[in-house]
């Protein structure tokens, strides 16, 4: 075999071990079948087009060039998802993006979460507090990993490791432990777009990011006094089970809100749920971004507490339970122990 069929025949090798691509306006998919390629490209576009509709008000213009896609779906692999890309002049550029998980998972939750993803970097042209990016795009997912986070969030917060809303709010880099970064911050994301749909929610953050005063952005949106009181709003509205904001059950004073960490067991472990969904930071021209533990290095979820008491199910919330006890226990404790840091760190400044 001469010299020039060989580099034909590796050629040739390379590009079928590429699998499949499908170029779409703003995406260039890469995938093990051409259908599978088409699918998720044609619902990149969909989910571009409509997120930037539901979010901003209107679609974006088209990129300059396209974000590449890679995408890799197994029956029983975990899901997951990084976006990664630069801002150059104020704009974002060099797009790298991967899912992979079931196809089912891919389609209805990883594809949209990253695609939001994109959505909020060319609206803010800049890197995003961690919670408020990873919460909005956590939004979006299909209802079973929204109520994995759900779940998670019950017990960071009664196993003390809720992050207090005042270095929340200026996180732009991961902290160590992720998962409680998620679970919370998809919370508060929910908890705000509640109040005043998903366009208020774009503006408070862009707010924030003009004046980086959270403190002001807050009051002028949303009426709440400071970050301390909208967390101690938020932990009393999670203590009833994060209910619609307009149900009945809504706690709206902050005077119920009680300690439930102490009442709660703890083995000592950090849960994280399998198949977690993982996303890298955007980087700065020349910076590299490390992405976060693949998602098979997440250990099986412990059980979360069920609802009602350990000695049976009464059919209201166990957080709801578990603030009666505290009532009956007539033992004050303060919102500010479900969070890291030093006592009385609850957000403020």
């Amino acid at each position: 075999m001469d010299a020039r069929l060989v580099r034909v025949v590796l050629l040739l090798a390379a590009v079928l071990s590429l699998g499949a691509n499908y170029r779409t306006r703003n995406f260039m998919v890469s995938a093990a079948t051409p259908q599978l390629a088409r699918q998720v490209g044609d619902e990149a576009e969909r989910f571009r087009r409509e997120l930037a509709v539901d979010w901003l008000g209107r679609e974006l213009p088209p990129w300059p060039a396209p974000c590449p896609i890679r995408v890799k779906v197994a029956p029983n692999m975990g899901a997951g998802g990084a976006t990664s890309f630069t801002f150059s002049n104020g704009f974002p550029s060099d797009w790298q993006m991967e899912v992979f998980g079931s196809e089912e998972r891919v389609l209805d939750s990883v594809l949209p979460h990253e695609v939001m993803h994109t959505v909020f970097a060319t609206h803010f042209r800049q890197p995003l507090p961690r919670w408020a990016d990873e919460g909005a795009c956590t939004t979006v997912e299909h209802a079973s990993e929204r109520d994995k986070h759900s779940q998670l969030l019950i017990r960071f917060l009664t196993t003390g490791k809720g992050i207090a809303f005042n270095r929340m709010f200026a996180m732009k880099q991961y902290p160590p432990e992720m998962l409680p970064l998620y679970a919370q911050g998809y919370s508060v994301a929910r908890y705000l777009v509640e109040q005043g749909g998903k366009r208020k929610y774009v503006e408070f953050v862009g707010e924030g990011l003009r004046t980086n005063n959270w403190n002001a952005a807050i009051r002028k949106h949303y009426a709440y006094k400071d970050l301390s009181e909208l967390q101690l709003r938020w932990v009393a509205w999670v203590g009833e089970g994060s209910p619609p904001l307009d149900a009945d059950v809504f706690v709206s004073s902050v005077d119920e809100v009680k300690d439930y960490s102490a009442m709660s067991p703890d083995d000592g472990s950090t849960p994280a749920r399998p198949g977690a969904l993982v996303d890298v930071p955007a980087r700065s021209a020349g910076q590299t971004v490390q992405p976060p533990p693949a998602p098979n290095q997440a250990r099986e979820l412990a059980p979360v507490a069920p609802v009602g008491s350990p000695s049976g199910s009464t059919g209201r919330s166990w957080y709801a339970e578990q603030r009666d006890r505290a009532r009956q226990s007539q033992t004050p404790r303060t919102a500010a122990r479900y969070f890291r840091g030093a006592k009385g760190d609850i957000g403020g400044g």
